[in-house]
């Protein structure tokens, strides 16, 4: 059973990842399309992951190559400039916190939100 239950976490924090994403694309840029934004947040994910694994171990600067990279996945994936990437992945980060506040008090706890980085 605990393979299940990884796969469905994996799942429902792929999701709220995306959902995070997508509000952040469509308030930034205006784009709606919450295929693309789970899609972005599987990308970044393991952008991140593997940028933080060859270069994250370098003090304060591999946490900046990493949220450089991420943000860049999503300069790559919406219409826009790195400024508006880093607004989409600011506004990704609070709403996947949100959600997953909502989530915990509604009793839906230990998640995270997979594409999102630091939730």
């Amino acid at each position: 059973m605990g393979l299940v239950d990884s796969v469905i976490g994996f799942v429902v924090s792929l999701l709220v990842g995306g959902f995070g994403i997508y509000v952040g694309a469509r308030f930034v840029v205006d784009e709606a399309d919450y295929g693309h934004a789970v899609v972005t947040a599987l990308i970044g994910a393991v952008v991140w992951a593997v940028v933080g694994l060859f270069l994250g171990w370098i003090p304060l600067l591999g946490v900046v190559f990493t949220l450089v990279a991420y943000v860049a996945v999503v300069n790559w994936r919406y219409p826009g400039g790195w400024v508006e990437a880093a607004g989409i992945a600011l506004v990704a980060w609070a709403a996947s916190l949100v959600t997953l506040a909502v989530l915990s008090f509604l009793g839906v706890g230990s998640l995270s939100a997979f594409g999102i980085p630091g939730v």
